[in-house]
């Protein structure tokens, strides 16, 4: 049975209160079904302002896309998810990876490490989060029995480690780029072969994860070149139709982006889409769209 749309929107700009409550009172007004934030140096604390979006509504579940593991120590992590998940009534929904911009982590004192050793602390603090946060004896308690896991993932081992542990499969639609703290889009072909392989390390769950895609650009336009011309910029050499059909871009006219929707559905099985705070107003039609058809 096909899992029915999640929506979800990664709010990046920092806002004082005022600005903030309303801005996560839109996004619900909008229809979307999550309010996210990343984990990075000059962007929104991540728990205090999830608490802050639970109460300024009443029916987006929040969530973090995704914790830079390396910024956190384990036991402290825990007692962070658990007092967040009593703060907003169990809405929290608790993204991890790796981290992948090292100026952040030399901003913060902190290692960087090499690619092994950033999964390897990731692998560590989702063993430490499924013990902690699972022993009854853990203070403060979390009001969900299990927060939802949600792992975003790209290489061979990663995979493993969100088939293994991952309620949420998230899949970047990108590899880390020649530049450092850049990210280059996978085709739709490469894609392919990343949920594949995902797929095959997965056949061993009692229950399949949910699929998640970070959409990167959303035109919903006729002519949406002038929304895409920074991807082109910065990717000399891809053409306009090309870049049109990056999974991680949704451009065109109303239509033709909610037919790619449901294609990349059928295709790969994304059935949670996650759009840019840029993108809020832009992707609404779209929700709209999906959700009259589903009615």
């Amino acid at each position: 049975m096909t899992r029915p749309f999640r929506f979800g929107v990664n709010l990046l700009d920092p806002a004082p209160a005022d600005e903030w409550r309303a801005k996560c009172r839109r996004a619900e007004e909008l229809g979307y079904d999550v309010i996210l934030v990343p984990d990075h140096l000059g962007l929104p604390a991540p728990f205090p302002a999830l608490v802050a979006a639970a109460q300024a509504t009443e029916r987006p579940r929040v969530g973090t896309f995704v914790l830079n593991a390396g910024f956190w120590n384990p036991a402290l992590l825990a007692r962070e998810v658990a007092t967040t998940d009593a703060l907003t009534g169990g809405r929290l929904e608790l993204g991890l990876g790796t981290g992948y911009v090292r100026a952040e982590h030399e901003t913060a004192g902190l290692p960087y490490g090499s690619p092994r050793e950033r999964v390897d602390h990731l692998e560590r603090t989702v063993a430490e989060l499924d013990r902690l946060l699972g022993s009854d004896d853990h203070r403060p308690r979390p009001a969900q029995s299990r927060v939802p896991v949600l792992i975003g993932a790209n290489g061979d081992r990663m995979l493993r480690l969100t088939a293994r542990h991952a309620d949420i499969a998230a899949f970047t639609g990108a590899r880390p780029g020649d530049t450092p703290g850049t990210l280059d889009p996978l085709t739709a072909e490469e894609l392919d072969e990343r949920v594949a392989r995902y797929r095959a390390l997965a056949e061993h769950r009692a229950a399949p994860a949910e699929l998640n895609l970070l959409i990167q650009l959303v035109a919903v336009a006729d002519d949406p070149e002038p929304v895409l011309r920074p991807l082109l910029e910065r990717q000399p050499g891809l053409p306009l139709k090309r870049a049109v059909a990056l999974p991680i871009v949704l451009a065109g006219p109303l239509e033709d982006v909610v037919a790619k929707v449901r294609a990349q559905r059928d295709r790969y099985g994304f059935t949670y889409l996650t759009v840019l705070e840029p993108f809020m107003e832009a992707f609404a039609p779209v929700m709209a769209r999906l959700r009259e058809e589903s009615a």
